[in-house]
């Protein structure tokens, strides 16, 4: 075998948690979540390049799906691949785009249902429901769910960057809006909220504006302890602001004792990704509790820095968030990230699309014999020496005796090696993966050896440089 070294980690970087993933972007996450498990919904950026295959900027304007991830360590990611919201594939054809979801559960007539709100460009709202929180998704309503034919709303700039609540009594709220009239960049007055019907896909009452000072866009909305908290993304006006003011580009809050409001305007709790990471743009966050503990997610364009891209492809990151008084602590935003909260469990079966980093993996969707409504997420892509790597394994006193895994493999034969903290740390198996000339999806089985108590897991992929056949779906190890 003409085997390479192992590749190089870009973007997340061992033992970093941030970004989230490296093998995608992702940007505006906002955040569900389900019993044990956090989702990640965002904005699907991907590169764009021009008629001459040069890549450029984000322009944002061919973006119509949103991709999600999830977690429930906070460390290892389950890419679960992309929704296909707008255009002629997507579950809302009278869209065209598909930015900053928000994402709500409601048990409605003893059912669970899920509803995935998303901004049309900046021009309008819809709404998408599931049974799951991963879908498949419909167009419940087959319409805007907030358009400027409403009362209300026709004066705001930007009609986009929803969030939602679901309060204790059931009763939903949907915060939206954003941009900058011209001359009123100190109270732009485009902050909004209004009612959600019982059945989450309808508005009901009347629309109420947020004074938000200094409103730029990226709506969020949390409650605890019975105080909600409004939080947004201020302007990037460059006069002099007054006292108390927020700085540009910064996620400021607000709080009140109802969901409408009135409204106290409080402070700044994180500052412009470019104070962190030496790269700027726009800030977008969302906020949420995790057991015991609150989180903020945000994005920056790290990966892309990274990487040497152009701008405006980003990456979302997380940190922990504390309350002190009742008031938001500022957050420091950085690569370490947010603390694993749990060890990871290789004794059940685990898709292969989770992972803590990676180098040289491409996560791709296939079409599956037995359900091609829902096509399989995979790991592709891999040259020899790409990997893919678990944080914070336990493998237990006893330890690991065998390991099995669900492999299509169209190319040479290869093989993965099983590694222990390092791509080129102690090897634990190897895991012989024949060439199977059409055979289709193989489980493959080898033992294991010296893996106990608790270690990085590497799967490192080896062969025939510029094959590329290995098609990874699922993994298990057996004691």
């Amino acid at each position: 075998m003409n085997d390479q070294l192992p590749a190089t980690a870009i973007g997340k970087l061992p033992p970093q948690g941030n970004p989230l993933v490296s093998h995608k972007f992702g940007a505006d996450p906002y955040a569900l979540v389900v019993e044990d498990r956090v989702y990640l919904y965002m904005t699907n950026d991907v590169l764009e390049y021009d008629e001459d295959g040069n890549m450029k900027e984000n322009t944002y304007g061919t973006i119509n799906k949103i991709t999600v991830i999830s977690s429930d360590d906070l460390r290892n990611w389950t890419d679960h691949g992309e929704i296909q919201v707008a255009g002629p594939q997507g579950a809302a054809k009278w869209a065209t785009q598909s930015w900053a979801p928000a994402a709500a559960h409601k048990i409605i007539d003893g059912k669970d249902k899920y509803f995935l709100y998303f901004a049309n460009n900046a021009s309008g709202i819809g709404v998408l429901s599931s049974d799951s929180p991963v879908g498949p998704w419909v167009d419940p309503i087959g319409q805007p769910l907030i358009s400027r034919s409403m009362p209300g709303v026709e004066d705001v700039t930007w009609l986009f960057d929803p969030a939602v609540l679901v309060d204790d009594d059931g009763k939903g709220y949907i915060y939206f809006g954003g941009g900058v009239p011209k001359g009123k960049h100190e109270m732009p007055n485009t902050a909004r909220v209004m009612q959600l019907g019982d059945d989450m896909t309808s508005v009901v009452g009347e629309v109420a504006v947020i004074p938000a000072p200094y409103m730029f866009e990226d709506a969020g909305i949390n409650k605890r302890d019975g105080i909600y908290y409004y939080t947004y993304c201020s302007n990037f006006y460059n006069g002099a602001r007054p006292a108390g003011s927020p700085p540009a580009g910064e996620i400021a809050y607000m709080t009140s004792d109802k969901p409408m409001g009135p409204w106290t305007y409080r402070g700044t709790i994180l500052k412009n990704p470019v104070h962190f990471f030496g790269i700027g743009g726009n800030n977008h966050h969302a906020i949420f509790q995790f057991h015991e503990a609150w989180y903020i997610a945000y994005h920056a364009q790290t990966l892309s820095q990274r990487l040497d891209v152009p701008n405006g492809y980003r990456s979302t990151h997380l940190n922990q968030l504390t309350f002190q008084d009742g008031l938001i602590q500022e957050i420091h935003a950085d690569y370490e990230g947010a603390r694993q909260v749990k060890a990871f469990n290789p004794y059940v079966r685990v898709d292969a699309v989770t992972m803590g980093w990676s180098a040289g993996v491409a996560v791709v969707a296939i079409a599956s014999e037995s359900d091609p409504q829902s096509p399989l997420t995979v790991v592709a892509d891999m040259d020899s020496g790409a990997w893919l790597a678990l944080s914070k394994v336990q493998f237990g006193d006893k330890g690991a005796a065998t390991f099995k895994a669900s492999i299509l493999n169209a190319g040479a034969d290869s093989r993965i090696e099983l590694r222990l903290n390092a791509p080129d740390g102690k090897q634990i198996g190897t895991l012989p993966v024949p060439n199977m000339n059409g055979q289709g999806w193989m489980d493959l089985q080898t033992e294991v050896a010296g893996a106990y108590g608790v270690h990085d897991l590497y799967f490192v992929f080896c062969g025939e440089h510029g094959t590329k056949g290995i098609k990874f779906y699922e993994w298990q190890f057996s004691e």
